[in-house]
């Protein structure tokens, strides 16, 4: 009879939860993009810019493209929680990104032609949360998991 080896390889570090959890919840809301009620003004969506009408939540102004690229930062998400360097690097570059996102709501002009992205006040500060918090994830979350040491010591 053989033994099972009980040591888990498969088991995540907590970058690579921390990856995973972010990655399901940006993909949870852009399905939410697209489900009317969840989204109200959903009949006045647009595919791009800022005179989508559409509100997440009833907060959080949305288009076609902006539900998209909450669905693909969670397939990112998802796929880069595979290894601890990857997961590391999804939410230190995304919160990068969404650092900029910040900065760019925060200086476009909301109504100009140049603004393809939906945003209004609400977005501009998750967006911030968002990039504070996923570089602090990054940062703060060990890449290695610990090893627990199933021998036991003789004395």
């Amino acid at each position: 009879m053989t033994t099972a080896n009980t040591s888990r390889s498969n088991v995540r570090t907590p970058v690579q939860t921390g990856a995973l959890v972010v990655g399901v919840v940006f993909l949870l809301v852009g399905v939410l993009g697209f489900i009317p009620g969840a989204t109200t003004n959903y009949d006045e969506m647009q595919f791009a810019g800022h005179e989508s009408g559409a509100l997440l939540l009833n907060l959080f102004q949305v288009s076609v493209l902006h539900n998209i690229v909450h669905l693909l930062f969670g397939v990112a998400g998802v796929a880069l929680a595979r290894t601890a360097g990857a997961a590391r690097s999804y939410l230190l570059v995304g919160g990068i990104i969404y650092l900029v996102l910040w900065i760019y709501g925060l200086i476009v002009d909301p109504m100009a032609a140049s603004n393809f992205v939906p945003l209004n006040n609400a977005d501009n500060w998750l967006h911030l949360g968002l990039g504070v918090g996923m570089i602090l994830l990054a940062l703060v979350l060990p890449r290695r998991r610990d090893r627990v040491d199933t021998t036991t010591t003789r004395v």
